[in-house]
């Protein structure tokens, strides 16, 4: 089922930026409001598996990065598709792992480990080559769109 292009865009700014354009439709002031999203990397889609685990980067000092939920967080624009940007760089901490390999997803979720629900997940651009001392990064240019 599509959703409507200016829905799309209200949609993205509601889930990531805890911004309600939608009257009548959501509101921040019940309880359980989740105020913190978590930034994964993944090399594959992790969409195809059951949660934010799925295909996630396993090396040694790897960890899952809190963002706010707010525009302090992340920046929406357009509509039809709508496209949703870090406002700074989401900075992981240092890989001390020997091992090697490529993040090649981003995802968006509810936990900082384990399972977590996934919100959004997309293709990183460029991909983010692993090893020992890599510091990865997820910058301002790196994006997620609304499909």
């Amino acid at each position: 089922m599509a959703k409507g292009s200016t829905f799309e865009g209200q949609l993205l700014q509601m889930a990531l930026c805890n911004v309600f354009p939608i009257s009548g439709f959501a509101n921040s002031t019940g309880t359980g409001t989740i105020t913190t999203l978590w930034s994964a990397l993944h090399t594959a889609d992790p969409t195809a598996g059951t949660g934010q685990n799925q295909s996630e980067v396993g090396f040694t000092g790897y960890t899952r990065v809190a963002t706010t939920r707010s525009t302090a967080g992340f920046v929406v624009s357009g509509y039809g598709p709508a496209t949703a940007s870090p406002v700074a760089a989401i900075t992981f901490p240092q890989l001390t792992s020997t091992s090697t390999g490529t993040a090649t997803y981003w995802s968006i979720g509810s936990s900082s480990s384990g399972v977590g629900q996934i919100y959004y997940s997309g293709a990183l651009s460029p991909s983010i080559n692993l090893g020992q001392n890599v510091t990865p990064q997820i910058t301002t240019g790196s994006s997620i769109t609304e499909s």
